[in-house]
C-alpha cells in the first residue's frame, strides 16, 4: 500500500496580513490538533503508512505523542531551512517515494510551492493560510478519509480527483516560477513584507481562477459578474477610466479596485509582463523581482497539480457502501 505524505507549513498563517487587515490566526499547537485529527481519519480508513516533513516545531512528533493509531508514522529525510524550498523538497521526495497523495497545511502560497514538484502526485490541501482560494476549509477529520479512501481504493482517483488550472511565468521562453491562483503586478520598489494588499500600487492582475465568493485578488475578476470557465483565465489591468469593483482582497480588507481592461486568457497564450522593472506577486506574496531588459510573459497551463475532491469521494464511498459494517450471521 502507498504512503500517504503529510506536509504542514509551520509558518503559514501569520504573515503581515494579520496587522493589516483581520485574517485568522492558526498557531502551531491548533496545526498539532488538526493533523491529530487527520491521522485519526487516515487510521480508521486502513492506512499504513503516513511520511511528514520535518519541520522546526514537530507538529508530527507533538500530533503523534499518546495518539492510538495501527498506522505507522515516519519523517522525510531531509534537512530543514525553515523557508518554502522545504514544501517543495518534500514534495518532490514524497512523488518519488510514490506517494498515494500529499496533504497539505497552508495556504495559497504553501501549495504553490507543493505544486512546483509534486508531479502527478495528487494534493488534498487543508487551509491554514491567509488568502485561501486553492485550498479549503475542511474538517482534517473528512480529509484524513478522503486521502485514507483514495489510498485504499486506488480505483477512486478517476472520479475523485481533478487537475486544475495553474499559470506560468517564463522569461525568454525559460520557466522561471508559477501561481495556483493569482499573479500581481506593480512598479518596482523595496518588497520588504512579502504579503500584497495596497491596491493603489497595482498595475496587472493575472488570474488562473476567479470564480465568486472566493477572498483574494481573485474576487476582483470573481465580482466582475462573469462566467468563469475552466480552460480559461482573466487579465485585469488596472487603472482609470474603466469600472470600479468592490471586492474583499483580504480577510476584512474590502477595496474598490479601478478596473481599466478586462480580457480572457486562453491556453498557452503568453501575455507580457510590462511595463518593466517591477516586481510580481506570486498568489499573493512579492517573489519576483522583474529587471529592466527581462522578457516576462504569463500564460495559462490547464496541466496544473491534480488535487482531491474530498465531499466527492466520501460521497462515492457512501454510495458504495464502504461506511457499513457486514452484518456477520451465526
Amino acid at each position: 500500500m502507498q504512503p500517504i505524505g503529510i506536509i504542514a507549513n509551520p509558518a503559514s498563517g501569520k504573515d503581515i496580513r494579520r496587522l493589516v487587515a483581520y485574517g485568522s490566526v492558526f498557531d502551531n499547537n491548533e496545526k498539532v490538533n488538526i493533523v491529530r485529527r487527520l491521522l485519526l481519519g487516515l487510521d480508521a480508513v486502513g492506512v499504513r503508512e503516513v511520511l511528514f516533513m520535518p519541520d522546526y516545531f514537530g507538529i508530527g512528533v507533538r500530533a503523534l505523542e499518546n495518539l492510538e493509531v495501527g498506522l505507522k508514522a515516519g519523517f522525510l529525510d531531509m534537512a530543514m531551512e525553515g523557508i518554502q524550498d522545504d514544501s517543495t523538497l518534500a514534495a518532490a521526495k514524497l512523488n518519488e517515494l510514490g506517494a498515494a497523495c500529499i496533504i497539505t497545511l497552508g495556504g495559497d502560497g504553501t501549495n504553490r510551492a507543493v505544486a512546483k514538484a509534486c508531479g502527478d502526485t495528487p494534493v488534498l490541501p487543508i487551509s491554514t493560510g491567509t488568502n485561501n482560494v486553492f485550498p479549503a476549509m475542511i474538517e482534517s477529520t473528512l480529509a484524513g478519509i478522503a486521502a485514507g479512501l483514495l489510498c485504499t481504493h486506488p480505483s477512486f482517483r478517476e472520479t475523485c480527483v481533478r487537475r486544475m488550472p495553474r499559470l506560468d511565468i517564463h522569461n525568454n521562453a525559460k520557466l522561471v516560477d508559477l501561481a495556483l491562483v493569482d499573479v500581481v503586478t506593480s512598479p518596482p520598489g523595496f518588497i520588504a513584507s512579502r504579503a500584497l494588499w495596497d491596491v493603489s500600487s497595482i498595475r496587472d492582475i493575472f488570474l488562473a481562477r476567479f470564480e465568486a465568493g472566493h477572498i483574494g485578488f481573485s474576487s476582483v475578476g470573481g465580482h466582475l459578474g462573469l462566467a468563469p470557465r475552466s480552460d480559461q483565465g482573466l487579465h485585469l489591468v488596472i487603472g482609470d477610466n474603466g469600472r470600479e469593483v468592490l471586492a474583499p482582497i483580504a480577510p476584512g480588507l474590502i477595496r474598490w479596485v479601478k478596473i481599466q481592461s478586462c480580457r480572457p486568457i486562453d491556453p498557452g497564450e503568453a501575455i507580457p509582463i510590462l511595463p518593466t522593472p517591477g516586481l510580481a506577486a506570486l498568489d499573493g506574496e512579492r517573489e519576483l523581482v522583474v529587471k529592466a531588459g527581462d522578457q516576462l510573459t504569463v500564460s495559462l497551463n490547464l496541466d496544473g497539480p491534480q488535487v482531491v475532491d474530498t465531499s466527492e469521494t466520501i460521497r462515492q464511498a457512501a454510495s458504495e457502501g464502504f461506511f457499513i459494517k457486514p452484518i456477520v450471521r451465526s
